[in-house]
């Protein structure tokens, strides 16, 4: 069983480099060929086929989550012709030699082939899409992540630094400042009528969202206490209409056995920043939408983690 405490805040560096992780900045074929130098170690996503193929559901490109049209893959594609000889540039840049490739890069590649537990994180905020994927094993955590499918960046660090890189995750883009949001503090909705009334704004039906609040089984709490019709009505209309942005983490725990489990992280990004969203059944199939801070992202993982590393 693997045991994670991402709740402890991390011990101090005994030096300065010793507290940062190392980052690299990697173009696909420069990974592709770093992969092929560990011993054909697998990426943690499916690669675009070379011969500039249109890419499917399970693509690079797929799994940012873009639809592109024959247009946008054709300059995906042409984007990719345009890079240099992987081992020319990673010998430019002193990270290949006669005896193979960087060793920290390497065993970096490796980790994320080999881990014990394993993180995707799909992070989008306004125009930008990060695609992310976190794998621990031992002491370390590699990480690697990209926006575009092209440029990769390469991480690297101890695991009492874990806390710290996933505070790097919910970073609010500067295009996007925070302002007063309609949605409270902790916000408890029945699960079926914050998804009836996201269809009904989707289908641009505003007007059936005081007959659904009206037919609504249970009550709407803003901070604990039940609110009336119409307050429950601009409090979860707004978490609709004010969505700029959501998080979404997937964690389970790579073993050799016939069941996995899985545990989920769900954040949106409202007008006043992020916050959870939490399913709930202790008293029917509820959700509690709360104001999170980026710090909080290892406190909420934590839980989640636990689950699926004893289940």
């Amino acid at each position: 069983m693997v045991t994670i405490d991402l709740t402890t805040p991390p011990t101090p560096p005994a030096s300065f480099l010793d507290g940062m992780a190392r980052r690299l900045a990697l173009t696909l074929p420069e990974l592709r060929l770093v992969a092929e130098l560990a011993g054909g170690a697998p990426l943690p996503f499916d690669l675009v086929a070379s011969d500039g193929a249109a890419s499917d559901a399970g693509s690079l490109s797929g799994r940012l989550g873009q639809s592109r049209g024959s247009v946008e893959d054709s300059a995906y594609s042409d984007a990719l012709g345009t890079l240099h000889d992987p081992r020319e540039t990673l010998r430019r840049r002193g990270l290949l030699t006669d005896d193979g490739a960087d060793p920290g890069i390497v065993g970096a590649v490796g980790l994320l082939a080999t881990p014990r537990l394993a993180l995707d994180i799909d992070v989008a905020a306004g125009a930008t899409q990060v695609k992310a994927w976190h794998r621990h094993s031992g002491g370390a955590v590699a990480s690697l992540s990209t926006c575009d499918g092209i440029v990769f960046e390469l991480a690297w660090f101890p695991a009492d630094q874990w806390t710290l890189e996933l505070a790097r995750v919910t970073a609010v883009p500067e295009d996007l400042p925070l302002a007063t949001s309609q949605v409270p503090g902790l916000l408890d909705v029945p699960y079926a009528l914050a998804d009836s009334i996201g269809e009904a704004l989707r289908s641009g039906r505003s007007d059936l969202v005081p007959v659904l609040i009206g037919q609504a089984d249970g009550d709407v709490l803003a901070d604990g206490e039940p609110v009336g019709d119409a307050e429950a009505a601009a409090a979860i209309a707004a978490v609709h209409t004010e969505s700029r942005g959501r998080l979404r983490i997937l964690a389970a725990e790579v073993a050799e056995r016939a069941t996995t489990s899985v545990g989920v992280v769900s954040w949106v990004l409202l007008k006043d920043g992020w916050h959870s969203l939490t399913p709930r059944h202790d008293d029917g199939a509820r959700v509690a939408v709360g104001r999170v801070d980026p710090d909080d992202l290892a406190t909420e993982l934590a839980p989640v983690l636990a689950q699926v590393t004893t289940a």
